[in-house]
């Protein structure tokens, strides 16, 4: 399958973000268009920030600032804006097996009812063409989520593995912490910084998990990793979640 959306160059450009790839309903999933932006910056970690709801099937533009960062902009909105960063610090508390991210999934927090992120491309339950990271609270350690990922060839890929943007997603939504989901207004991606390590193959069981890191009144720091069945690292990252303020009215 081809590279998707952006030239194999990582030029700037237009892009455009296919309604496949939604998170909330009406817009793109973080972890994908904070993957997006990353394919622009030069190979290696990159952080991204969001700064506002990244628009489907319509024509974006990457931008390059004098200080070599990217931008996201739809017209003169900007979407999002990243650029090169350090490795993330961070390593899972524990390294949940194939065999504890599939019994995980019977525990995701949206089986039962509907939920903003219910048709999700990366985590939703009501989804049939996404990537099934149907995430539940790890046995072992209830702060952790784990979920399983077996990619097959219906998923963006190239010949080393998933595209980018896609690895992107599924380290976004399993960050989504057990913290964060008594909320009844659901947290949204602020930030993301993260690295790839190795290609994510296709067919081969990938565990994904996510953990908190620190909570600051309506902000919650988080991490992910994407797993190898031997436990090896693939990829991890950092997040920033933010709860809306409650409405006034």
């Amino acid at each position: 399958m081809g590279r998707g959306p952006l030239a194999a160059d990582g030029g700037a450009g237009r892009v455009l973000i296919p309604r496949r790839f939604n998170g909330p309903p009406a817009s793109a999933n973080g972890g994908y268009a904070s993957g997006l932006v990353a394919r622009y910056i030069r190979r290696g970690p990159a952080e991204v920030s969001l700064r506002s709801p990244p628009p489907l099937d319509t024509a974006l533009e990457i931008r390059r600032t004098e200080d070599g960062r990217v931008q996201l902009c739809h017209r003169e909105l900007l979407v999002a804006e990243g650029g090169p960063a350090d490795p993330p610090d961070v390593e899972p508390p524990v390294r949940p097996t194939v065999a504890e991210a599939r019994e995980a999934l019977r525990r995701h927090p949206w089986r039962s009812a509907r939920h903003p992120f219910s048709d999700c491309y990366v985590c939703g339950i009501g989804r049939h063409d996404g990537l099934g990271l149907h995430f539940g609270d790890l046995a072992r350690d209830p702060t952790m989520t784990a979920a399983l990922l077996v990619a097959d060839a219906t998923i963006p890929h190239d010949e080393h593995g998933l595209l980018p943007e896609i690895a992107w997603g599924a380290l976004d939504c399993p960050s989504y912490v057990p913290a964060l989901w008594s909320s009844d207004r659901p947290a949204l991606l602020a930030w993301m910084h993260a690295e790839l390590h190795e290609p994510i193959p296709l067919g081969e069981p990938i565990v994904a998990c996510g953990w908190p890191v620190e909570a600051e009144g309506r902000k919650q720091y988080t991490a992910s990793a994407l797993l190898a069945a031997d436990g090896r690292v693939l990829a991890r990252a950092r997040h920033l979640w933010v709860q809306p303020r409650a409405s006034s009215a």
